[in-house]
């Protein structure tokens, strides 16, 4: 606790005590709705001054809550009502867990004394807590008003300790409007310290590194913020370092070292080492073996190293050898241990940088979305922040269709694959980086799911560039009955609205292209004026390359 802030009583109710504490762990933006059961909440929101963004539906409020923890390092926060409020959130936090997203969710309760009694008060559910903690990291209760402070510090703890990931803390309607003397402020606990590392594996692994040919880094979410260290120790490797989704841009792909997903690929049947830096490492395991096949350890390929924050990682999928620790620590310790111990071949670069041009030149075969993202790629600048959905121009760039050129500028969804989360999160995304080009690229069908958000766009000034591709169509599954069901086409094709008319009718810049070459002056535009805009792209329905040869490559290209 910092011993120069003194704490003061005040009186105030449980809702406004919850709000202090956020604000003391550092929160300076809430997403949310209120409702009946967090009038206090809101309250405190007010008195506090925070930067508050009303969304026209709670999954939105989620949604922009992980945008804006995974833009920034920073936990994101929403509130909503309990019962059908907070479960409205649940495909936001379900893709927060599996994005390892840093989220809270401040919510309600019943009164006190229906707690549990299934009597059927307002929004009640038979165990909400115990329902949520099914899908995220914890569920908290504050039972008591005066547990409120160390209730939210260790919910604020937990959501950033090891692995990040989402929680929820509930209150009853009662206490929440309770009023009693509270510290203030609240102040939080110190941060934990890091996990000690295991110095025995530590030089493990540096002995299994130095004798390596042709050793690769893997970089997850986890990586994140240990862009600095991954590329030292890439540098005095020369190895080349990949990632699938969360991790791209740890180093840059412009880099001589960093390289695509495609890239990778044509380097890994010649890899004797696989350092995995805080990744679940999906992309060789699942996406270039068997996706249908579980496997606790690999029964083949190279040599495995895992280092992960998360213990239990280690039991999932077995590496040779495990290092739990945090990725900066464990990348600079291994660092220091290579220094003077490995000579690695010069001669790599001309092989990574020959895997880089063949992955470029097979990636333009799928058209018309490399040509557009190419000029998405040319008009965004370097820190822009780029955030793709469930969808054709979507799917290419997981693998490389959009090189990343600095960490967190690429916010994906992560393994949960949530239809819908591109646009509201990017809203997020926004809202934390005000003065940064932000680019969201939806199908017609993902941005339906919240296309009601253009009204928050436009209310709070969010100046968020929606490009959405019209192909009248769920394009990916349009082509998989075309495929593998005869044309069949169940439910895939779609009768969509004018979007330029729609954007308008919120308020919002519609725009209208047909052609990768008209859309550069008019997203250079848009961002430029950096006020809320959509454009739209029209595109025949089935038009699309297809981009699964690349994301489930049968080998060498």
């Amino acid at each position: 606790m910092n011993a120069a802030i003194k704490n003061t009583q005040k009186t105030m109710t449980a809702g406004e005590a919850m709000i202090e504490s956020a604000v003391a762990n550092g929160v300076d933006t809430v997403f949310g709705i209120p409702g009946a059961q967090i009038y206090p909440l809101f309250d405190g929101i007010y008195k506090q001054d925070l930067n508050l963004v009303v969304p026209r539906h709670e999954q939105s409020a989620a949604y922009m809550a992980m945008g804006y923890a995974k833009s920034t390092g920073k936990t994101g926060t929403f509130a909503v009502v309990p019962g059908p409020g907070i479960l409205n959130t649940t495909a936001a936090l379900c893709t927060a867990m599996g994005n390892c997203s840093p989220v809270v969710g401040l919510t309600g309760q019943v009164p006190s004394p229906f707690l549990g009694q299934g009597r059927g008060h307002l929004h009640e559910l038979k165990d909400q807590a115990g329902t949520l903690k099914s899908i995220i990291k914890d569920a908290f209760s504050i039972h008591r008003a005066e547990d409120t402070a160390a209730v939210m510090n260790q919910a604020y703890q937990t959501v950033r300790s090891g692995r990040p990931g989402p929680v929820t803390v509930e209150m009853c309607w009662d206490t929440m409007a309770t009023e009693s003397e509270f510290a203030s402020p609240a102040l939080a606990p110190v941060t934990e310290a890091l996990p000690e590392l295991n110095l025995d594996a530590l030089k493990s692994a540096a002995e299994m590194i130095a004798k390596a040919r042709k050793p690769m880094l893997m970089c997850g979410a986890g990586a994140l913020y240990a862009s600095a260290e991954v590329t030292a120790l890439a540098e005095l490797l020369n190895a080349p370092v990949t990632a699938f989704r969360s991790g791209r841009g740890v180093v840059a792909e412009d880099h001589p070292l960093g390289l695509s997903a495609v890239a990778a690929r044509q380097l890994w049947d010649d890899c004797d080492l696989l350092i995995g830096i805080g990744s679940r490492l999906e992309m060789p395991y699942l996406r270039w073996g068997n996706y249908m096949a579980y496997e606790r350890k690999p029964s083949s390929g190279p040599q495995l190293i895992r280092i992960d924050i998360d213990p239990e990682q280690m039991e999932i999928f077995a590496p040779d050898l495990g290092i739990v620790g945090d990725s900066a620590q464990v990348c600079r310790g291994l660092h220091d241990l290579l220094v003077d111990k490995v000579s690695p071949n010069r001669d790599r670069q001309e092989e990574i940088a020959q895997a880089k041009a063949v992955a470029w030149d097979a990636l333009q075969t799928v058209q018309p979305q490399m040509a557009y993202l190419d000029v998405i790629r040319q008009v965004l600048p370097r820190d822009g922040f780029y955030v793709p959905e469930l969808s054709q121009m979507g799917f290419i760039t997981w693998v490389g269709g959009l090189p990343v050129l600095q960490p967190r500028t690429y916010v994906e969804g992560g393994f949960q694959g949530t239809l819908g989360y591109g646009f509201p999160t990017a809203l997020g995304v926004k809202v934390a980086n005000p003065d940064k080009a932000v680019v969201s690229v939806s199908g017609d069908g993902g941005f339906m799911f919240g296309v009601q958000e253009l009204m928050t766009a436009a209310e709070f000034n969010i100046g968020l560039v929606s490009i959405v591709v019209n192909n009248q169509s769920y394009g990916n599954v349009r082509r998989d009955q075309q495929m593998g069901f005869g044309s069949r086409f169940s439910g895939s094709e779609l009768k969509t609205p004018d979007f330029v008319q729609l954007a308008e009718s919120f308020g919002v810049r519609g725009y209208r292209v047909d052609s990768p070459q008209a859309l550069k002056p008019v997203l250079e535009k848009c961002i430029e004026l950096n006020q809320p805009s959509l454009i739209e792209i029209q595109s025949e329905r089935g038009l699309e390359g297809s981009p699964w040869p690349f994301i489930h490559p049968q080998g060498k290209l």
